[in-house]
């Protein structure tokens, strides 16, 4: 899929989850929608995105890209070990 439908689709997610006084819970929201509805190749993408700039993702949609980004890393660093 095209990294420009990603970072819509996210940024679109992120929309949904913008009146959320708190934007740390935002972020864990959309990561969890995210995580619950997206295909592991959609998030392997995304995630790979962000370790490039991930230019154009909304505040706490950056937010839950880079966790699911450090949670990609850490699931690698521990099957490595």
């Amino acid at each position: 899929m095209h990294i420009e439908s990603l970072v819509r689709m996210a940024n679109d997610i992120g929309a949904f989850f913008a009146s959320e006084p708190d934007k740390d819970e935002a972020a864990r929201e959309v990561l969890g929608h995210i995580k619950r509805y997206w295909d592991p190749r959609m998030r392997l993408q995304i995630a790979e995105y962000y370790d490039t700039g991930a230019l154009g993702l909304s505040g706490h949609v950056r937010e839950a890209i880079r966790m699911l980004a450090a949670e990609r890393s850490t699931a690698g660093k521990s099957a490595a070990t």
